[in-house]
Order: C-alpha cells, then sequence, then structure tokens
C-alpha cells in the first residue's frame, strides 16, 4: 500500500472517530450560537416568528432600560469585589499550607471540599437560612448584645451574602497556588534572606514574581465565573434580584427577560454583549500579560 493511500485512510478513520464530536460541537454549540446571534437583532418572543429588528434590542439595552444598567452596575460591583477577595484569600491559606504543616494532605482536602460543592443550590439555600432573620449568623451575634435584621432581605448587605458564598469555593483557586508555591526554588529564599531580606520582602520579591503566571491563569477564569455568576442571585433572591434589585446580577436579568417574560430576542441580545465583554476583558489581560506576568526562563 502507497504511503499516501495509507495517509488518506487513517485520515477517513480519524474523522470517522471524530465525527460523534464534531456533530455535537456544530449542532450543540455552533448551531445555536449562530442562531442566538440571529435572534438578538429580532423581536422574538418563542411564540411567534422571528421579527428583524436591527440594533432595537441593543439600543433598549443602554437608552430605554433602567434595570439593565442596574444589573450591569451590580455585576461589576461584585466581580469588582468578589475576585480580588478570593484571590487574597486563596493566596493566604496557600502560603499557610505551604509551611510544612503537619497533616498537610489532611488540610488540603479539607479546604478543598467546599469547592466541591461551590455555589450549588443546596449551598444558596443553606446560605440563605444562615443570613436570614432567625439565622446562624444573627443567632451568634445576639449572643454579644447585637441585634441585625435579615441580611439577605436588606438592600445594603444582600450583595455581600453573595459575595461571602463565592469565598466559600475558594478551594481551587488555593490548590492551584499551593502547587506553585511548592515550585518557588527554596534556593531563592535562602539567598534573599542572606542579603538581609525579612518573609514580607521576599513575599514581594521572590515569591510574588514567580506566582504572577497562575495569578494571571485565576484572575482570568475567577474574573469570567464571577461575570456568569447565577445560581446564588437567584436562590438567594428567590428569582427577583431583590431586595430592591439589589443582587440583579446581569445573568439572572437575561434568565428573567428570556424564560420569565419570553423576551428571547433581548435576551440573546443581553447574552453577546456579555461574550463581547467577557472577550474584551480576556484580549485586554493578555495584551498586558507582559508587563507584569514573569516567566522563570525570562532573561
Amino acid at each position: 500500500m502507497k504511503n499516501s493511500e495509507r495517509t488518506g485512510r487513517e485520515g477517513l478513520t480519524a474523522y470517522l472517530f471524530l465525527s460523534p464530536w464534531l456533530a455535537g460541537i456544530l449542532l450543540l454549540t455552533i448551531g445555536p450560537m449562530l442562531y442566538s446571534a440571529y435572534l438578538a437583532f429580532t423581536d422574538y418572543d418563542l411564540l411567534s416568528a422571528p421579527r428583524w429588528i436591527g440594533l432595537g434590542n441593543f439600543r433598549r439595552m443602554f437608552s430605554a432600560d433602567p434595570r439593565y444598567l442596574s444589573s450591569v452596575r451590580v455585576t461589576l460591583v461584585y466581580v469588582a469585589v468578589s475576585v480580588p477577595l478570593l484571590l487574597i484569600v486563596s493566596m493566604a491559606l496557600a502560603l499557610l499550607l505551604n509551611k510544612g504543616i503537619r497533616f498537610l494532605s489532611g488540610y488540603r482536602a479539607l479546604f478543598y471540599l467546599p469547592s466541591l460543592m461551590g455555589a450549588s443550590v443546596a449551598i444558596a439555600v443553606l446560605w440563605r437560612q444562615i443570613f436570614g432573620g432567625t439565622g446562624l449568623v444573627n443567632q451568634v451575634l445576639g449572643l454579644f448584645g447585637i441585634k441585625h435584621g435579615s441580611w439577605v432581605g436588606s438592600p445594603g448587605t444582600a450583595l455581600w451574602t453573595i459575595v461571602t458564598l463565592n469565598l466559600w469555593a475558594f478551594g481551587a483557586t488555593m490548590i492551584i497556588f499551593l502547587a506553585g508555591l511548592r515550585q518557588v526554588p527554596a534556593e531563592l529564599h535562602e539567598a534573599a534572606a542572606v542579603d538581609g531580606a525579612g518573609p514580607i520582602r521576599r513575599f514581594f520579591s521572590v515569591t510574588l514574581p514567580l506566582m504572577t503566571p497562575l495569578i494571571f491563569f485565576n484572575l482570568l477564569l475567577d474574573t469570567i465565573h464571577a461575570f456568569q455568576a447565577f445560581t446564588g442571585a437567584f436562590v438567594v433572591s428567590r428569582g427577583t434580584g431583590g431586595p430592591t434589585d439589589s443582587t440583579l446580577f446581569y445573568t439572572l436579568y437575561l434568565y428573567q427577560q428570556g424564560f420569565a417574560e419570553l423576551k428571547m430576542g433581548y435576551a440573546s441580545a443581553m447574552a453577546w454583549a456579555l461574550v463581547i465583554v467577557l472577550a474584551a476583558f480576556t484580549g485586554f489581560l493578555f495584551l498586558t500579560a507582559r508587563r507584569w506576568v514573569y516567566y522563570g526562563d525570562e532573561r
């Protein structure tokens, strides 16, 4: 058999094995995405045929829908607060677990356990009870004579309960940081200590620069996940985004428009606006990475 015939037959066999995956990505991913892009320019209520309206949905988002702008504001506040907090807490715990303490593997498993449950529906329901008017938090505060109403029922504190829910699932980020800390060469710390650098100086001058690739990785993933946050806000607010839209996340409002009010064209436009924002953020992060991300093989 000639080499060309063998190569052609092997290629055909490869595509045959790949065909279920190719069919799946075309029918279940690319196809729906393209149809959603078309719906973004239409008025579609799931009950009648889509009606082309051009940029009408996008004009409405930024000029005639105050709740949309409110959902953008709530989401940006959530991302700006929860992502840095998650990175800081995860790094701090990773540094603590990197001290060579006893039962390290047990502590790793214990701290990673919340990430396995994540911000699931069950955990979100539990969170709503803990921060409710008669929940565990208020019971503990009551022991010190501090009285407070429902944390999830107050516009000033409802969003912060969801921020703490996001911090609950710090395990995955922490494990990645811990793996990176284990790879920092000990001789660099020893050399810095000989030069008179203390623990804080060694962290900022030795550890932190070598951890920037993992900080970049976690920052990118955690930010994308934060923009897509839905379950916690939906369960804690019972799907309303209340009180007074204080937990009206972008994805929650998208869900309300698409599946509660049947404005699927408008919801599709919102979804693509989010895709564009995430693509722009990702591109910006990669563009600026060369200025602050350090790889050990660079000179």
